[in-house]
């Protein structure tokens, strides 16, 4: 005879269930990751990228992984890993200590409650406690959240060193291994005539690619009105926040402008500023990252706010390893549509990924985990050896 289901479980039986996934320590550790090459923002650039793990125990002996990632420090938001480490030890941890794993809704808000925006730092929580609960019950995290829809999802590389012979070298062998045929230039640290220059060298050197450009903020209007359109004559396919948050009028008036769909990142985190940026007609495709949404359901909620007023949906990233990256992907698979798909490309631009086996790149996609969680298991050598010295 089967054993019941939950359903089935005796009221005594079910307390037993719930209480054996109980959370009974949330530890963290920062760990410092070199790069495969030097990675340029308009406001800094990385040659080691710096994370903070979050280990979700339950008492039942489950453990689970969350990652949080930054990019130089506060710079891309106000996170840098000391702060993550320090909420999560101080503030987010004891909120959550003591409930039910299985309770994502209610572990969520506590959470926020105990510590306002800090959407890295929960997002590594509760990503730790999605895989925990996924491993107890053998179910991936993408049933949690209502379960995959697809299992590869289109993947581009970020081509971001300002060396035109080494960017076109680097995209060259990533369309020969058949890992990606879309790329992302970023631009904002070289000056904006140069920069198009180097964009111009590169479109030409790679025909039949589409790609797309990241400015990080880094233009002003008057900028962005005098080079969208040599950047239409290169054939850019989505120009991703050219200006800088806040700044929502001035956004609205280039979009309106361009020919090239604008794309907004940093200037909506919250469901709020999502509605303001489409409102305002300043951005037609909203990147999605677990930074910015401090947890898995609420991730998707965004993608869901993005959808209903009109935006279209890029799977953005902050050069998370394996771990990182899978996170988003169980709740990329479970998305209705996803029309410009990802760019987690992170595992393939650190030297030591944080996984084993790494994440699977095959024929220009990239291949959603299916196991139990977050469907990947931390490789605790690479974990110990990349672990920050006190």
């Amino acid at each position: 005879m089967n054993k019941p289901g939950i359903a089935g479980l005796a009221s005594s039986e079910l307390a037993d269930h719930r209480q054996g996934r109980r959370i009974v320590a949330v530890e963290t550790t920062i760990v410092d990751v070199p790069t495969t090459r030097r990675h340029r923002l308009s406001n800094t650039e990385v040659t080691h990228q710096s994370y903070v793990i979050a280990r979700a125990s339950l008492s039942d002996g489950t453990v689970g992984y969350g990652e949080a990632a930054t990019l130089g420090g506060p710079r891309w938001a106000e996170e840098s890993v000391e702060a993550i480490k320090a909420n999560i030890d101080t503030y987010l941890a004891p909120a959550v200590l003591g409930a039910n794993a299985l309770d994502f809704e209610a572990n969520s808000a506590a959470m926020k409650r105990a510590a306002s925006r800090n959407n890295a730092a929960r997002a590594a929580v509760d990503a730790a406690l999605y895989d925990a609960a996924g491993k107890s019950l053998g179910l991936p995290a993408s049933q949690f959240l209502g379960g995959a829809v697809r299992d590869r999802i289109e993947v581009l590389w970020a081509l971001a060193s300002g060396d035109a012979d080494q960017e076109i070298e680097e995209a060259r062998g990533k369309l020969a291994a058949r890992e990606h045929r879309r790329f992302k230039i970023k631009l904002g640290f070289h000056a904006p005539a140069d920069d198009m220059a180097r964009l111009a060298r590169i479109v030409e050197a790679l025909p039949g690619c589409e790609i797309v450009c990241d400015v990080n903020q880094a233009w002003s209007e008057a900028t962005a009105i005098r080079y969208l359109p040599r950047m239409a004559e290169l054939g850019i396919v989505l120009i991703e926040q050219p200006l800088r948050p806040g700044l929502v009028e001035a956004t609205a008036r280039i979009a309106r402008r361009s020919a090239i769909p604008i794309m907004t990142d940093e200037a909506a985190f919250t469901g709020a500023e999502i509605v303001a940026q489409a409102t305002a007609a300043a951005g037609s495709v909203y990147s999605l990252k677990l930074v910015k949404s401090g947890g898995l359901m609420d991730l998707k909620r965004a993608g869901g706010i993005a959808q209903a007023c009109g935006m279209e949906l890029y799977g953005g990233c902050l050069l998370e390893t394996g771990l990182g990256a899978a996170a988003h992907l169980a709740v990329f698979s479970t998305l209705p549509s996803l029309e410009w798909g990802c760019e987690h490309f992170g595992p393939r631009i650190v030297k030591t990924d944080l996984i084993r086996p790494s994440l699977t790149f095959r024929d220009f996609h990239i291949h959603c985990p299916t196991g139990p969680g977050l469907g990947v298991q931390v490789d605790e050598d690479a974990l110990a050896a990349m672990t920050r010295k006190a």
